[in-house]
């Protein structure tokens, strides 16, 4: 499974920013797929989750604020980043693993996914 991400930049605190991430390489028909995300000198922490039953699940800290969603026919995986804060300041990987259910999300919480892509930085100033 290949992933590559695009769509990190540096926005001001309030902006938004959309982070996209190409798939291939997957032909099965149970996956989840993630966004997680590093900040400096910090553990990688899950932020959103979407499986192939179409579950999302978000970190409290994102929580009404980023949007996960996919576009099937693109292979393609997004997040919605809106009202962004300077603690939103990181690299968010795209990730993937044959998973559904609760088992998605907690891919996610501990970084296990099998499949990861090589990252995208989000610089967010006050």
């Amino acid at each position: 499974v290949w992933l590559v991400e695009s769509g990190g930049g540096s926005v001001q605190a309030g902006g938004s920013l959309r982070l996209s991430c190409a798939v291939s390489g997957y032909t099965g028909s149970d996956y989840c797929m993630g966004w997680i995300r590093q900040a400096p000198g910090k553990e990688r922490e899950g932020v959103a989750t979407i499986d192939s039953d179409g579950t999302t699940t978000y970190a409290d800290s994102v929580k009404g604020r980023f949007t996960i969603s996919r576009d099937n026919a693109k292979n393609t995986l997004y997040l919605e980043m809106n009202s962004l804060k300077p603690e939103d300041t990181a690299i968010y990987y795209c990730a993937h693993d044959r998973a559904t259910g609760d088992l998605c999300w907690d891919l996610a919480t501990m970084a296990v996914f099998g499949n990861w892509g090589q990252g995208t930085q989000v610089t967010v100033s006050s």
